[in-house]
């Protein structure tokens, strides 16, 4: 049996992820089991419930890996460092701040309190964006695909295209730091109040507000070339100049303000988080999606030339920016893609894991059907013990009476925490940690954050549909299984769809097929049948927080907030 242990540490969105024989197996996030959004530190937590839920040991793994390799594009950084000697010490102490991940049997040791003895595992360093790329091909069920990861930066690079084909990945392309999508997008989001990691999905809907007010000064911001794009650095801090990233005493990840004086001449003073949305605000947002929709359809069709296919594997966390991902069809020569549900940086341990089990040791690939429900799931004894130890009354059901119970609720206005089988893995919730509502009632979107999410007024809630129906509601037949397009909704069904109706008439939609989760796509099917509408809103399951992750966390957020109902296994419970 092969046993490969993937990590994300000491960086946002740190994780674990085992792939056995091939498969993958079992996925996690840190935030989820220690509840510190975006946790940048170690995953102990992760790694010891990766194991738990298979049945392994420490001394069961054979091989360790990271989606990070010091020894990756060392020319570059020399070259970089010799250009800005003067901000040398900055450079190093970023390098130092990483270097634990260089003995990982001495940091699993320390961190997980486990006999270094115990840990006969080889470590296998993976370059982070080839990381990225293997997390989106090798879920995949083709033999040969281009593939792209965009984020803000890893290992020196910005933007990795490569070539996929068989069990191998061939890179072709790379943008070197200070040239980065995700620096350009997170500096404006920083400047207009947005500061914290993670905050980009708030623009991307605060976006459509605005007017392209901006137009030329984005134009001089970003210069597009042949080869890739070019940030114009009058407009940023400096990357080895300024402290760039921390992560705090508790964890969490923190990036410093990365734009220049040069904003503040052109806009005035930087939006203080929390106060009012100014209208230079909502056009800042319009022109950063607008420039980055520009720049990151370029690139793909830069990766078309290259690997002239239909399909594209795509991963980083700006493959996160769904309205993007839903032009691709039409702006590029690509048909078909595959994007990592868990884009983002927690991602790289599943990348790394897949990476090493095809590309270096070579196994049978077994991922074609893949789930992205990978976490941890509760027998009914548990939850029975949970709910009961909180004092919680429930009625218990099968199958179709908690389908008819449920859809029943949501017909009559009432919202329902959805509480079933294996956590996500990534950043959306793809109805098994999900709170639901009717998407067709006026003041349903102003119920749920007045009553629950506590969300700025102008973020939209998404649709969940069933695939099969896709193509009657939406102008887009491509399938969405992981929330990661934003389609146009057909103007007929605009206004039965006013709760998930964002204000340019979209829906940053959920595709849900029988065979991925089929007591979701019941539950579903059954509200079309009462109501005629083959969609739920969908949105995750918590309140300022990571998605919850276990019953009693459920339990907690169903008690503090004004959520009507809880459905928490084939447990119904009421307020």
């Amino acid at each position: 049996m092969s046993v490969i242990l993937g990590i994300n540490a000491f960086h946002a969105g740190a994780s674990a992820a085992l792939v056995i024989d091939g498969e993958p197996v079992v996925a996690i996030a840190e935030e989820r089991l220690n509840r510190v959004k975006y946790y940048a530190g170690f995953p102990t937590r992760a790694l010891r419930n990766c194991l738990e839920i298979t049945g392994l040991q420490f001394r069961d793994i054979n091989v360790v890996t990271c989606g990070r390799d010091p020894s990756a594009n060392r020319s570059h950084k020399i070259a970089f460092a010799l250009r800005h000697a003067s901000d040398m010490p900055n450079l190093l102490r970023l390098r130092v701040s990483r270097n634990n991940l260089n003995d990982l049997k001495a940091l699993i040791a320390a961190e997980c309190e486990v006999d270094p003895s115990k840990l006969r595992f080889k470590q296998i360093n993976v370059e982070h964006h080839l990381a990225h790329i293997a997390s989106a091909y090798y879920i995949s069920d083709w033999d040969r695909a281009a593939g792209i990861s965009v984020d803000g930066s890893g290992d020196f690079v910005t933007c990795m295209a490569a070539e996929c084909a068989g069990q191998q990945i061939r890179v072709n392309r790379r943008v070197f730091i200070p040239d980065s999508l995700g620096l350009l997008y997170t500096m404006i989001c920083q400047f207009i109040g947005y500061t914290k990691y993670g905050d980009e999905g708030k623009v991307m809907g605060l976006a459509p507000l605005g007017e392209d007010t901006y137009h030329d000064y984005f134009e001089d911001m970003v210069r597009i070339e042949k080869d890739a794009f070019r940030l114009n650095p009058d407009y940023f801090v400096s990357f080895s100049a300024n402290q760039g990233l921390v992560i705090d005493g508790n964890g969490e990840f923190k990036i410093h303000p990365q734009y220049s004086d040069r904003m503040l001449q052109l806009f005035g003073k930087p939006r203080v988080p929390y106060t009012e949305i100014l209208k230079r605000d909502q056009n800042l947002a319009f022109g950063l999606q607008r420039m980055f929709e520009k720049l990151y359809l370029h690139l793909l069709r830069l990766v078309h030339k290259a690997v002239p296919v239909e399909r594209i594997a795509i991963s980083g966390g700006c493959a996160l920016n769904s309205v993007a991902n839903g032009k691709i069809f039409e702006e590029t020569p690509f048909r078909q893609t595959c994007i990592q549900p868990a884009s983002g940086d927690e991602g790289l341990s599943l990348g790394a894991a897949l990476y090493v089990s095809n590309a270096v040791l070579k196994l049978p690939r077994r991922s074609s059907n893949f789930s992205a429900y990978l976490g941890p799931e509760y027998c009914e004894s548990v939850i029975k013990c949970a709910l009961e130890n909180a004092g919680i009354p429930y009625v218990h059901c099968n199958d179709g009476c908690l389908l008819r119970n449920t859809v029943e609720e949501i017909v009559n206005g009432k919202v329902v925490g959805w509480f079933q089988g294996k956590m996500e893995w990534g950043p959306r919730a793809l109805g098994n940690r999900s709170i639901l509502a009717h998407p067709g009632l006026d003041d349903m979107k102003d119920t749920l954050n007045a009553r629950i999410k506590h969300r700025e007024w102008f973020r939209p809630f998404a649709p969940s549909i069933l695939a099969e129906r896709q193509a009657d509601v939406f102008e887009h037949s491509h399938p969405s299984p992981h929330m990661l397009h934003v389609y146009k909704i057909k103007p007929e069904w605009r206004k039965k769809l006013v709760a998930v109706n964002h204000v340019d008439d979209t829906g940053r939609l959920q595709s849900v097929a029988r065979d991925e989760n089929p007591l979701y796509y019941d539950l579903i099917k059954t509200f079309e049948a009462r109501t005629g509408i083959p969609v739920l809103l969908n949105t995750s399951f918590n309140e300022n927080e990571p998605i919850v992750c276990t019953p009693e966390e459920a339990i907690a957020c169903f008690q503090r907030t004004q959520m009507d109902v809880l459905v928490i296994g084939r447990f119904v419970c009421k307020k």
